[in-house]
């Protein structure tokens, strides 16, 4: 049937004559000429892989004579690649809707021609054609038959990516020691909310980083498991700010931790890591360059004065309040990074518990400084700035602020936590790590997280901040507590 609908014409009866079995063959051939005969012929032509029967090996399916085979890897194509067959020449398969079942589509009043095979050889021996332009079935059955047919091109040799290189850390955990921790590993219940006073608010979790000079940082807090459970809000607190631009800039990383078990506990340690931001932002020229000149001495007295300076007026704010000192207080510690290249010293301070550890090639060391010492490695270019000025007042750092008197001393009781140091020049390849208690605990009374952080942190590159975020919050049975974190590693 035609494309029409109607009856097939006088012209078309080749078709129905050559799939007819009742009807014999034309003529007498050379060569055996029936339609058995024809298929076995063009399934030789196609090669081994069709097979002797001309089907398929991996569906199963008799091929058509213009039927390619199938490339390596099953991907069956019908083209001839880099090769554009009119819509007018396409088989009738292609251009009818109902495939092999019409019998005679024609386009134009002309009946559609088979597609002869395309390629070099095909062009040095063009098929015979008949004066309406297409090609007789025996010119197309020959060209079948006697042309080789085209080849698809080879796959691309497949290359390398870095997915393929065993470069890449073990996969993240969810704990380690003995056994799982009491707690659900994810938040269950929210703080309480004041609809007046949304600002109050602490998130669960707060991510950030940076590169400057030769360090790359990453820092994080995120709200323990207990405090996660119990629809606490996170008592630890988190600041990194840098302050000034190009090589003279210091960025400064500072965390706090809140009382435990007192309501405003996430606002005192919001409030001493405010505190202390702005007292080292407005001397933030001086200290830099005292860094870089290596003035250890003059950076401990003058950040002693800052910090207490910056816990004073948490102990002021508590006496506001009416309640405690011990209510409205907060450790708080302290990192300075010199955005110089050239310049490798870190500085460490503060107050109240927590830890200072260093990964170097690949064991941690403990270095938290004892109370009271100018503690790290020497430094070169080691000096010092005028002791007092003219009218008598010591100076810390030369920056005009004079010792006592303040308007927060003497402090009230309890006595204030002793004050700690570090100055130390680090090394290439060298991660340093400062952390509240919820992590340096576990740090020092499970070995496991210790080896665990090693093979995570030991890497050519270091961790991105999602990455970052994992490897923190491996938890350990026992230790529910807030954890902060800020890690330096050295190009």
């Amino acid at each position: 049937m035609s494309q029409q609908g109607g009856s097939p014409t006088g012209e078309d009866d080749w078709w129905g004559q050559l799939y007819d079995d009742s009807t014999e063959d034309t003529g007498p051939a050379a060569a055996p000429d029936t339609l058995d005969d024809r298929f076995a012929s063009v399934a030789g032509a196609m090669g081994a892989e069709a097979g002797a029967d001309g089907v398929d090996e991996g569906s199963g399916r008799r091929r058509a004579p213009w039927d390619l085979p199938p490339p390596p890897g099953g991907r069956t194509s019908t083209e001839t690649p880099g090769t554009t067959v009119p819509e007018s020449r396409m088989p009738a398969e292609a251009n009818s809707p109902g495939g092999a079942a019409d019998a005679n589509p024609v386009r134009d009043g002309s009946p559609a021609a088979a597609v002869t095979p395309a390629g070099p050889d095909a062009a040095d021996n063009p098929a015979p054609q008949v004066a309406d332009g297409t090609v007789p079935h025996t010119a197309r059955h020959r060209a079948a038959t006697e042309q080789p047919l085209p080849q698809p091109a080879p796959a691309p040799a497949r290359t390398a990516t870095h997915f393929d290189l065993p470069t890449l850390p073990p996969a993240s955990l969810d704990y380690v020691g003995s056994g799982p921790p009491t707690y659900d590993a994810e938040p269950t219940a929210l703080p309480p909310a004041d609809p007046d006073d949304l600002d109050d608010l602490v998130a669960d979790t707060v991510l950030d980083g940076a590169r400057y000079g030769a360090c790359t940082l990453r820092a994080v807090s995120v709200r323990g498991d207990s405090a996660r459970y119990r629809g606490e809000p996170r008592r630890d607190s988190l600041l990194t700010a840098r302050f000034g631009t190009g090589e003279h800039a210091l960025v400064l990383v500072a965390m706090a931790t809140g009382a435990r078990a007192t309501p405003g506990a996430h606002r005192a340690a919001a409030e001493a890591c405010h505190w202390i931001g702005r007292a080292v932002g407005r001397s933030h020229a001086r200290l830099a360059e005292d860094i870089r000149a290596a003035r250890r001495g003059d950076l401990k007295s003058g950040l002693h004065r800052l910090t207490d300076r910056s816990l004073g007026k948490l102990r002021a704010s508590a006496a506001e309040q009416g309640i405690e000192p011990e209510e409205y207080a907060a450790a708080l510690r302290c990192l300075l990074l010199p955005a110089d290249p050239q310049c490798r010293t870190r500085v460490f301070f503060g107050v109240g518990a927590g830890g200072l550890f260093r990964l170097r090639d690949g064991d941690w060391q403990d270095i938290e400084p004892r109370v009271g010492e100018v503690t790290g490695e020497p430094v070169v270019g080691f000096g010092s700035l005028p002791a007092e000025t003219p009218e008598g007042d010591r100076l810390t750092m030369d920056l005009g602020i004079p010792t006592p008197p303040s308007p927060y001393e003497p402090a009230p009781e309890p006595p204030r936590e002793p004050f700690r140091f570090r100055a130390s020049v680090a090394r290439p390849g060298d991660t340093l790590l400062m952390c509240s208690g919820g992590l340096a605990e576990p740090l020092r009374g499970e070995p496991d997280l210790c080896r665990y952080l090693t093979t995570r942190w030991s890497g050519p590159t270091p961790p991105g901040l999602a990455a970052f975020l994992a490897d923190t919050q491996v938890r350990v049975k026992g230790y529910a507590d807030d954890r902060t974190a800020a890690a330096v590693w050295e190009a």
